[in-house]
This record gives structure tokens, C-alpha cells and sequence, in this order.
């Protein structure tokens, strides 16, 4: 998330599309989203900016993973909350 804060939206956009990691596309979804919103609230779209860009952890399920013996080891499935605020510079 440090790859994009502090850039233009636009700029933030085209970084995101060329970078090969899985979760660029989930933060690009994010970002025009926030984007959408600032549209929305009659922001200039030419002066965004990212402004805040982070990922907080999110609730986790507990599951069991069968082994050997009859016992059962604990599974965390974690999930996370993508935080992205713009605002106009």
C-alpha cells in the first residue's frame, strides 16, 4: 500500500495495472471506488490524491485440520479490511 500513498488517482491507477502481485487488482476495485464516492461528494477529480492506504486485519474463522491419531489441528482463515481514503490537493 506504500506504492501508492501520496500519488495522484490517476497515476495510483496506472501502477496498480502494471503491478503483478494478486491483490493490486482487489486495491484498484478499492481505489476507483473511493473515487466514485469523492465524485459523488462533488470533489475535483483532476486534484485527487491518495491520501490514506492501508490494510487492517479483519475477523478470522477457526476451523480444524484433521491429523494423524484422531487429532484435529487449529486452522486460522484470516481475512483483512482494505482502507483507502482520497482527498483533494
Amino acid at each position: 500500500m506504500a506504492l501508492i500513498r501520496d500519488l495522484p488517482c490517476d497515476a495510483a491507477l496506472d501502477v496498480l495495472r502494471f503491478n503483478k502481485r494478486r491483490a493490486s487488482g482487489m486495491i484498484a476495485n478499492v481505489l476507483k471506488s473511493a473515487m466514485a464516492n469523492a465524485d459523488e461528494q462533488e470533489a475535483e477529480m483532476d486534484r485527487l490524491f491518495v491520501a490514506t492506504a492501508r490494510v487492517d486485519g479483519g475477523p478470522y474463522q477457526r476451523r480444524w485440520r484433521p491429523k494423524d491419531r484422531g487429532r484435529a489441528h487449529p486452522i486460522a482463515k484470516r481475512t483483512s479490511h482494505l482502507v483507502i481514503e482520497v482527498a483533494e490537493g
